[in-house]
């Protein structure tokens, strides 16, 4: 069904006017919601991403089964020092990591990238520290609702659209509550914290409007606009009760030293910070190798290790040791050097698709190469190949027009409390569907025959 239903909508841009309609409705849109990521438009499609209903539910089922699994690795990782070595938590990150956030939920809100092929579905990485893009999903969403095209697409199909900022707003909430240790009486104002100057300062200015919408006081700052009197955070004269953190640990471990203002506030349990420092634990993709290693099958239940098993890629640490891969005994650093063809090395701590080396994609060479840069960096991670989505998109052109194209599809299912609220799709013509890396995002809707 799904086949045919992309099918079909691909179809109805064939009528020249109603495509036009679209297309000048969706530039002007765009702009005017603020989808707008370091001065492009964020989603230069035509056409939203489509998922079935089952294939949703199934996606859902193994999302949370999968956080609760990460929820253990937290718990077990707080308590044991192997296991923060395993995951590559550093001693400054240690330190912060021991602060109690005054809740217990290790990543309140997350995103699980991943790629659902027929019956296939696997995951890539996981964001676990500060997720992107829910704020810009949702207008998307609401754009491509109103758009002629859609219209007509939904005379024979049923869609049901995704929505994630009110689950934000209600996981700050719940976190708020749980710290304070009961309801409020009035409602808490809430910082959006990150460095200045990003080019997600858009989705800043949306959940701003969001929260104060619906009578949060809320505010935009960076950590050098922070003040802290040992008893209220506050920025610009304003206090402060929740802190949205946007701000993620490796871009403010440089500044800590001259802008310990938060990490004093977190410290004296003076303010609520979501997510916590706490998320690095699951935000290292060496998470993924804690979660598929023989030696941490005792943290998980059975139908926690089947969904491990069947979603989540075969992952490593990089480094000279001997290991098993399926029922094999292997050499790491030799075999990874044989299998080029289903492996891929990406740095333990990055984001925006830096430092990653794809195997299929190099000469024996660069291989070769991207190996010994993995070995002297000392925190990479040498990952399985899943099977990616691909599918045809009408892209919006340079000229003003659009033309298919054939993108790489990955679906993100954003999770909030470990429980999955909404989705959005990246798209991109090479192998990183990564938006800082240039790719781009487009509204995912669940869709049924009416």
């Amino acid at each position: 069904m799904l086949e045919e239903a992309v099918s079909h909508y691909n179809d109805l841009l064939n009528d020249e006017a109603l495509a036009a309609d679209s297309l000048a409705m969706l530039q002007s849109e765009l702009e005017a919601a603020k989808l707008i990521f370091g001065g492009r438009p964020l989603s230069p499609y035509l056409r939203p991403h489509f998922v079935l209903r089952e294939d949703w539910e199934r996606v859902v089922r193994a999302c949370e089964t999968v956080f609760g699994a990460l929820q253990k690795v937290k718990e077990a990782a707080i308590k044991d020092d192997a296991l923060l070595d395993e995951l590559g938590v550093t001693e400054i990150e240690r330190e912060l990591i021991a602060i109690d956030p005054g809740y217990a939920h290790v990543s309140p809100t997350a995103r699980l990238d991943s790629f659902l092929v027929g019956d296939t579905y696997s995951y890539v990485e996981l964001n676990g520290e500060s997720p992107a893009g829910i704020a810009f999903a949702d207008s998307a969403s609401k754009i491509f609702q109103k758009l002629p095209v859609m219209k007509r697409f939904a005379e024979r199909y049923e869609l049901t659209a995704m929505e994630g900022s009110s689950k934000l707003l209600a996981t700050l909430v719940e976190c708020y509550e749980e710290f304070i240790g009961g309801k409020f009486d009035n409602k808490p104002t809430i910082a959006i914290v990150d460095l200045r100057d990003l080019p997600t300062i858009k989705e800043f200015e949306l959940f701003r409007d969001f929260f104060e919408a619906n009578g949060y006081p809320s505010l935009i700052c960076s950590p050098d606009a922070l003040e802290f009197d040992g008893k209220r955070l506050s920025a610009r004269g304003r206090e402060i009760d929740i802190v949205y953190k946007r701000l993620l640990v490796n871009e403010y471990l440089p500044i800590i030293e001259s802008e310990p203002t938060l990490l004093d506030a977190c410290k004296a349990k003076a303010v609520c910070m979501v997510n916590s420092f706490r998320g690095k634990l699951v935000h290292k993709k060496a998470i993924f190798a804690v979660l598929t290693n023989e030696r941490y099958e005792h943290l998980f239940d059975e139908e926690e290790l089947t969904v491990i098993r069947a979603h989540v890629p075969w992952t490593r640490r990089f480094r000279d040791e001997e290991t098993r891969y399926v029922d094999t005994d292997i050499s790491l650093v030799q075999w990874t050097r044989e299998n080029s063809h289903k492996l891929v090395l990406k740095p333990n701590d990055d984001y925006g698709g830096h430092g990653i080396y794809i195997g299929w994609n190099s000469s024996g060479e660069e291989w070769n190469a991207a190996i010994e840069t993995a070995l002297s960096d000392g925190d990479y991670l040498v990952q399985e190949r899943v099977k990616t989505a691909k599918e045809s998109f009408p892209v919006v052109t340079a000229d003003g027009g659009w033309q298919m194209a054939e993108q790489l599809v990955d679906l993100d299912p954003l999770l909030f409390m470990g429980k999955v609220g909404s989705a959005f799709t990246r798209l991109a013509s090479n192998e990183l569907a990564n938006v800082t890396a240039g790719g781009g995002m487009v509204p995912t809707f669940i869709i049924s025959r009416k």
